[in-house]
């Protein structure tokens, strides 16, 4: 495996209270979100399309402490946009580590290699490359070639000043079985101490809507893949349960507030994924979200769904729950034939909203009042000068 032991019992541990307290809803991970202005465009992500104003805003530093630690979460996953673009980074990263949390700082790389000397290597700190696949594969899916040789340059000079580094590697339909798995040896061979797999997930406004995976595809395409990862090596940054569910063993559902975010925004509603909404606090976030009205089989945007944001949460407390069953899982590797768990019905699932420009013109009409009330506190001065 690709997790340290000392990062698996401490969210262990932190589990184990919760579930002493009788908390029914806690979270895992918090994705923060400081920004969502990117140097990429890639085709299949839905966190880039807003206006100039939105893709200009910033959490503060202030900001971002304020979330980590009114969440609570013993992981803290910083995405974006491009982290890296936050001229704060460094200082938000070394605060969260200071309060005992898990940093995952997520990245495209194309600014790493020159920025590595304002961060400092730590046992808590990963470096999360994004890595889609081999150079054609990569480029491809961050629509701009000569992205993947960077991001290798990048990977190899921060595993040589001592830093973690994981690769983030997002599946299409277009992944082959045979080619992933040859990627896969290549960044094993580079050294990664950890590979982070998902299946895309459909954003609603992302350019490319033709590549995103089904359920049954993703099955498919992940036994095809682990069924080729035996005795090669590869250490998963994913909990086994989560693969062996992606390979179509597990008939979970998924827990929307164990990877809560928090972005320019606010609290999103309901999950990292899908933006319906936004709470001024945490606290408002797991109290009055609705959560039983989304997830696959309630609500038609998360029917294809098997996101590590949405189902990582749920493999780690079954886990907790069943240590038994995550250590056979980690032992023999997720299974790759035989009959699949049963699949959750659809039936029953409401039909889709699309209210996500009401969100956008929301926001931007606080910016504009935010940026008069500037102007008029501004004015007195100006006229004294």
């Amino acid at each position: 495996m690709g997790i340290p032991l000392a990062q698996q019992l401490r969210i262990g541990a932190y589990i184990l209270r919760q579930r002493l307290a009788g908390r029914k809803r806690y979270p895992l991970v918090l994705m923060l979100e400081p920004l969502f202005r990117c140097n990429l465009a890639c085709a299949g992500c839905g966190k880039i399309d807003y206006p100039d104003p939105i893709l200009n805003r910033r959490l503060s530093f202030e900001e971002c402490m304020e979330a980590v630690e009114e969440c609570g979460a013993p992981v803290v996953a910083i995405a974006g946009g491009e982290p890296l673009l936050h001229k704060e980074m460094p200082r938000i990263v070394e605060g969260c580590l200071a309060r005992g949390k898990v940093v995952i700082l997520c990245t495209n790389a194309l600014l790493l290699e020159k920025q590595l000397d304002r961060f400092t290597p730590h046992p808590r700190l990963t470096l999360d490359i994004h890595l889609d696949g081999d150079r054609e594969q990569h480029d491809w899916a961050v629509s701009q070639k000569g992205v993947y040789d960077r991001a290798v340059q990048a990977l190899k000079a921060a595993r040589a000043r001592g830093f973690r580094v994981a690769i983030n590697c997002t599946l299409f339909n277009n992944a082959d079985p045979e080619r992933m798995a040859r990627f896969f040896d290549d960044v094993t061979a580079m050294g990664v101490d950890a590979i982070m797999v998902s299946p895309g997930y459909a954003y609603e406004r992302a350019p490319d809507q033709a590549h995103f995976l089904n359920r049954r595809r993703t099955k498919e395409l992940f036994r095809a893949i682990f069924a080729r990862g035996r005795g090669r090596g590869w250490r998963f940054g994913n909990s086994p349960l989560f693969l062996d569910f992606l390979a179509g063993n597990q008939s979970y559902r998924c827990t929307p507030w164990g990877n809560p975010t928090r972005n320019v925004f606010g609290w999103q509603r309901p999950c990292y994924l899908i933006g319906e909404g936004y709470a001024r606090s945490f606290r408002a976030l797991m109290e009055e979200t609705d959560w039983d009205s989304y997830g696959t089989g309630n609500y038609e945007k998360c029917a294809d769904c098997m996101v590590h944001s949405g189902y990582e949460a749920t493999a780690v407390m079954d886990a907790v729950k069943r240590p038994w069953k995550a250590l056979w899982a980690a032992l023999r590797g997720p299974r790759t034939a035989g009959p699949m768990a049963p699949e959750i019905p659809l039936e029953g699932q409401r039909p889709a909203e699309y209210v996500f420009s009401r969100h956008v013109e929301q926001a931007l009409a606080e910016e504009q009042e935010r940026q008069k009330r500037e102007r008029e506190r501004a004015a007195p001065q100006i006229a004294a000068e």
